[in-house]
């Protein structure tokens, strides 16, 4: 008989074995890796299946906040560490500790539950729809128009490289004055800082990186990249370097624009590889060669499953104004129900109205797509997985829920 519970404290490691095991790591963590895990042990909110006292399967939630359209902070549900052990598949372990952790998000209060789905076909069965995407470029420097060009930075600002200890103490502050532009971004906990500099470790491989600081003539930070350099081959005698970039923020498009061009002046960089950014990244257009910049990987990213769906929608802003109803399809679910949505630039209403005529009828998961700014509605009433019951509405809808710029969630969890 197979137990579903949440872990016990002296249970830690056995559940800790059971996640490596289902992601194909190693079976048995380093020291680091322990510490590293156990400082994330959220008791109540850390599930596992138990068969005979062996787990055969984990699932951990925790407290987040997403940044909506507009810059209000919503309350999620972040949802990690799930898996199930390769002897223990088709059993309906996922879907139970599924059931019980969004029923306890619910009851919290949560907004919105949040994940990032490692296979695309597991999460729409619960409620969750990509919401927000994301592009990986490589560029080829040598044809990029900016090779040996360094950045011709404003009178007074300078770049500089800063270790570890130095990221953790300019990195929050900076992380948040940003967040509030940045919809679809989370917020960043101390651990997160820890993990990307090396002070906590989740990897058997890490490697220090550099940390690059973009700083005003006043001493501003304006931009903050964290690389790493790693051969590329040779040229004859002469080497060539990749430079992998594991984040990169500027307060401003040229504060941005600046960081890219340091990035691509480097002495034997003859390819930069920018991780996963924006869909819509200022990138590939400063380039003098946009061409230059090849799409090595675009896909979803961040999914997002409505809990309370008037809470998620009254919290972003709107461009235009314009009321739709909508009937949103969640069976089982909290998320379902007729809504009536009110928007302008001043703010929003959603209400019930289980009486009114609908505009559309979706399910919740196709209703998440479109939160954050992405994604269209016309496109999914032409795909048969949204119903237009009134003329034309899906348009109206798209011209209500799309923003100028596109979402973007830079970290993974």
């Amino acid at each position: 008989m197979i137990e579903i519970r949440p872990v016990e404290e002296d249970e830690f490691e056995e559940w800790l074995r059971a996640l490596y095991t289902g992601f194909l790591m190693e079976p048995v963590p380093t020291p680091d890796q322990r510490e590293a895990n156990r400082r994330q042990f959220t008791g109540s909110r850390t599930l596992g299946a138990f068969e005979g006292g062996r787990c055969v399967g984990t699932f951990r939630s925790f407290f987040q906040e997403v940044t909506a359209v507009g810059g209000a902070p919503v309350r999620s549900n972040a949802v990690t560490n799930v898996s199930v052990s390769p002897t223990h598949r088709r059993r309906g372990l996922l879907t139970e500790m599924m059931r019980r952790d969004l029923a306890a998000a619910e009851e919290r209060g949560d907004a919105v539950a949040t994940l990032i789905a490692a296979e695309y076909p597991i999460y729409g069965r619960y409620g969750f729809g990509p919401a927000t995407c994301a592009t990986a470029w490589s560029v080829d420097v040598t044809r990029s128009g900016l090779r040996a060009r360094p950045p011709v930075l404003p009178e007074g600002a300078r770049i500089d490289l800063v270790d570890g200890a130095e990221v953790r103490k300019l990195g929050p502050a900076f992380y948040e004055r940003l967040r509030p532009a940045l919809s679809g971004s989370l917020n960043r906990s101390e651990l997160w800082w820890e993990a990307r500099t090396g002070a906590a470790r989740f990897t058997r491989d890490w490697t220090e990186p550099y940390h690059a600081v973009l700083r005003s003539a006043s001493g501003e930070v304006e931009g903050l990249a964290t690389y790493r350099c790693e051969a590329d081959g040779r040229d004859g005698e002469l080497s060539r370097y990749a430079v992998v970039v594991d984040g990169l923020l500027g307060a401003t498009p040229a504060a941005e624009a600046d960081l890219w061009r340091f990035l691509c002046s480097i002495d034997w960089v003859t390819r930069v590889r920018s991780g996963r950014r924006s869909p819509d990244d200022v990138l590939p257009h400063l380039l003098p060669d946009p061409r230059a910049a090849s799409i090595e990987q675009h896909s979803d990213w961040l999914w997002v499953r409505f809990l309370d769906v008037a809470a998620a929608l009254e919290a972003r802003t709107y461009e235009r104004t314009g009321t739709l109803v909508l009937d949103v399809l969640d069976e089982g679910g909290p998320a379902g129900g007729r809504y009536r949505l009110d928007v302008s630039p001043e703010g929003a209403s959603c209400t019930l109205a289980p009486g009114a005529s609908a505009d559309l009828t979706l399910p919740a998961s196709e209703l998440a797509t479109v939160w954050l700014g992405d994604g269209s509605l016309a496109r999914l009433a032409g795909l048969g997985r949204v119903r237009e019951e009134r003329t034309g509405a899906a348009r109206e809808a798209d011209a209500l829920f799309r923003t100028s710029g596109r979402p973007w969630c830079p970290d993974v969890f």
